[in-house]
C-alpha cells in the first residue's frame, strides 16, 4: 500500500512540476505536452527576420508578377475609372441585358439588402438595432447617391466607404456591375418623372382610372339588392 501511495504522490508532484498550478503566473513559457497549434513557427508582419537578405518578414511581391486570377489591366471594367486617370466612368461599361438585371437583383438581395433594405431605402436589419446611419440609395440631397457615376459606385462596392466594408473580395467584377444596373432600376422606380417615360407611353400614365363604386352601390360580382347567389343543388 505504501508503494502505491508513494507512486501516487510522485505522480501528483510530476504533474504539478510539468503543468504548473492552475492560475499561477510564470515568467517562462509553460511546457506544452500537446501544443494544439497554440505556438506556431511563423513570420510576423513588420518584424525583423534574418532568413531574408533584407532582414524583414513582410516581403514585396516579385517584380512583374500578379496573383492568379487577379485583374491587372487598367480598364474601366476592372477599375471603374478611365484608363490612366483617377476619373470615374460615367456609365456601366457592359451591355445591360435582362440576364444582367436578374443577376444584379439576386446579388443585391444577397449582399446589399441586409443593410440597405430590399428597396434600397436604408431600412435593413441594422436599423432595427439602433444603427441609423445606413445610406438611403435614393437620397439625392444629402448623400446624393443617384448623382454618383456608375464608376464611383463600383469603387465604393470594391473598397468600401465610411462604415461600409469593402466587398471586392466577395463579389466578382461582373456581379458588381450587375448590382449597379439593378440599383439604377431601383432608383428609377423611386425618382423617375414623366419626362423619363417614352412619349408614346405617357398617354397610358395620364389616362383616368375607373371610378370607384360608391358605398351604397352593389358589388359587380353580386346581384342587386345584396342577395347572395344560390349555390347549385346536386341532382
Amino acid at each position: 500500500m505504501r508503494y502505491f501511495l508513494l507512486i501516487f504522490l510522485l505522480g501528483i508532484v510530476g504533474v504539478v512540476v510539468i503543468a504548473g498550478r492552475r492560475g499561477h503566473t510564470f515568467r517562462n513559457p509553460p511546457v506544452y505536452i500537446f501544443p494544439d497549434m497554440d505556438r506556431q513557427p511563423k513570420l510576423r508582419p513588420q518584424e525583423p527576420n534574418r532568413f531574408f537578405a533584407n532582414g524583414i518578414s513582410s516581403q514585396f511581391p516579385v517584380a512583374g508578377t500578379i496573383a492568379r486570377g487577379d485583374p491587372y489591366e487598367d480598364t474601366p471594367l476592372n477599375t471603374g475609372k478611365k484608363p490612366g486617370t483617377t476619373n470615374y466612368v460615367d456609365t456601366i461599361p457592359v451591355p445591360v441585358t435582362a440576364e444582367l438585371m436578374a443577376r444584379g437583383q439576386e446579388r443585391f438581395n444577397i449582399y446589399c439588402a441586409a443593410c440597405h433594405g430590399a428597396t434600397g431605402e436604408g431600412k435593413g436589419t441594422p436599423t432595427k438595432f439602433g444603427m441609423a446611419v445606413i445610406a438611403d440609395l435614393h437620397d439625392n440631397k444629402a448623400r446624393r447617391v443617384p448623382q454618383q457615376s456608375d464608376g464611383e459606385i463600383f469603387y465604393t462596392i470594391t473598397y468600401g466607404k465610411n462604415l461600409m466594408q469593402p466587398y471586392g473580395p466577395q463579389i466578382a467584377i461582373n456581379d458588381r456591375w450587375a448590382i449597379i444596373a439593378y440599383l439604377r432600376a431601383l432608383q428609377r422606380s423611386h425618382l423617375a418623372t414623366l419626362e423619363d417615360v417614352p412619349a408614346e407611353l405617357r398617354a397610358d400614365l395620364s389616362r383616368a382610372l375607373p371610378a370607384a363604386p360608391s358605398a351604397g352601390a352593389p358589388a359587380t360580382n353580386q346581384p342587386a339588392g345584396g342577395a347572395q347567389p344560390t349555390p347549385a343543388q346536386p341532382k
